[in-house]
């Protein structure tokens, strides 16, 4: 549930509630009143007593309208007195505590009573005198000639006509209580829902703040909380993520320096250790110093060839090369790659056999350059690591309902089983070849990050001493 419709809810409650408590309290005063104390609480009581008070207070206004002369006319206390009749109404005017005019015959006492209840204005306006009760209104008066004088109005009720004042006190009572009383409920019902879970985001935004990125943001609440939360969660996760990859690639940069240090070392001290026996004199024949020179030329390449595959590695992990696809037939393009790794595979007895088990499908979006590179790595990689008098690389290209699978298998060393997951890892080479094999070290790595920039996917099977396969996954292009 979203905040506004709750809050919606809420005040709807807090005003609907109240008038339904306000119905319940009447209905039980009214059956307290009949059945428990034997009051007659009807609908004609409630209306004769709603008539009596219209007609006094409408008698009122008349006498507040008229000037204090006129009303010591006998016609317009006649009109007073007939305009009550229907309600049984009686008029005592009173001049300086004398009675001037009066419809009923009242003791002094009875006056004053009535007159106190004038001046008072309580909600009691009853007053019971000598024959019963009556209902009292009227107003004060200053005559011409400055003398003090009173109307009174009576309206006989019955005795149990007070309880209509009751019930109007006990209905009034019951519905601002339960206003107060539900809306400091709801208000407490509502701040909760949101305080909640706003001090729980608090708490772990605290925790988050002093580097615990463990502390997981719960999500609870209304709607708009639990957005609130999971865009917080989402963003304690990502901020872990970055986190998680800054020492990642921290590790990684401290393993690319002391690999490539490693690496490095080995060609720079052979090239110092020929040119130190060029210049003490060593190579004493021009057959000699030409084999001296040729070994440093070849190792100047070495360094060459794994500084440009360091510089190659970096750029690709920071996003710095871009891709340039282009839809492709993989079968002419393999042709093409097989075509010009020929000849350098002739000289070390190694043969190329391609098989294409494609039927339907043929086309991919490729990089022609940077995939170039992957299958050239590959190759070269079965080519490092032949140890058969007679070399055989396999390239198979088959097809599943939504990729195209190219398999490079050789007949090579092959590698141990508990390996096969490292060698895509930076500068990894087994043991046993780490000090005979040319290369940087960094070539299945590139490898695997240019098929992972085609949204592909690169993996290793080893098939002991028969050797190894490579298998590529790329998505088909219609």
């Amino acid at each position: 549930m979203d905040i506004k419709k709750r809050l919606l809810i809420s005040n709807t409650i807090t005003v609907i509630t109240p008038f339904i408590i306000a119905i319940l309290s009447a209905f039980i005063f009214t059956l307290v009143s009949s059945k428990v104390c034997n009051r007659d609480v009807t609908y004609d009581n409630f209306t004769k007593l709603m008539v009596a008070r219209y007609q006094l207070i409408d008698a009122v206004k008349d006498v507040s309208k008229s000037n204090p002369e006129a009303i010591e006319d006998s016609k317009f206390q006649k009109y007073l007195y007939d305009k009550l009749s229907n309600i049984k109404g009686e008029i005592i005017i009173t001049k300086n505590n004398n009675i001037i005019f009066s419809s009923k015959n009242m003791t002094k006492i009875d006056i004053e009573k009535s007159l106190e209840v004038i001046r008072n204005k309580s909600l009691k306006n009853t007053v019971q005198i000598s024959d019963g009760s009556y209902m009292v209104d009227g107003a004060s008066l200053v005559f011409k000639d400055k003398s003090i004088g009173n109307v009174i109005l009576l309206s006989p009720i019955e005795k149990n006509t007070e309880v209509f004042k009751e019930f109007i006190i006990t209905l009034i009572s019951a519905f601002f209580i339960s206003f107060i009383g539900i809306n400091i409920f709801m208000s407490y019902l509502f701040s909760k829902r949101i305080s909640t879970p706003i001090s729980l985001l608090k708490k772990a935004t605290a925790e988050i703040s002093r580097g615990d990125l463990n502390f997981e943001i719960i999500e609870s609440g209304d709607r708009e909380i639990k957005e609130l939360c999971a865009d917080f969660e989402a963003m304690r996760l990502q901020l872990k993520d970055s986190i998680r990859m800054k020492m990642k690639y921290d590790d990684n940069r401290k393993m690319l320096v002391s690999s490539i240090s490693h690496d490095l070392k080995t060609p720079i001290t052979s090239i110092k250790g020929y040119v130190e026996g060029i210049l003490d004199g060593v190579a004493n024949t021009p057959e000699k110093l030409e084999r001296y020179l040729k070994t440093i030329y070849s190792k100047s390449e070495q360094i060459d060839v794994m500084i440009d595959d360091l510089l190659l590695c970096s750029k690709l992990d920071l996003n710095q090369i871009p891709f340039n696809y282009e839809k492709t037939d993989i079968v002419e393009y393999f042709n093409y790659c097989i075509l010009e790794s020929v000849p350098e595979l002739e000289k070390y007895n190694i043969h190329i056999d391609f098989q294409n088990n494609l039927k339907d499908f043929r086309y991919v979006m490729l990089d022609r350059s940077r995939m170039k590179r992957v299958i050239v790595n590959i190759i070269d990689n079965s080519r490092k690591y032949m140890n058969k008098e007679h070399g055989l690389i396999t390239i198979m290209l088959r097809e599943t309902n939504s990729s195209i699978i190219i398999e490079i298998k050789d007949n090579g060393s092959g590698i141990d089983k508990n390996d096969v997951s490292k060698i895509f890892d930076r500068f990894y080479r087994s043991d046993l070849a780490r000090s005979d094999a040319k290369g940087s070290g960094l070539g299945l790595a590139i490898a695997k990050q240019i098929v992972e920039g085609h949204k592909g996917k690169i993996w290793a099977i080893s098939h002991e001493d028969e050797g190894t396969s490579i298998i590529i996954s790329l998505a088909k292009t219609i």
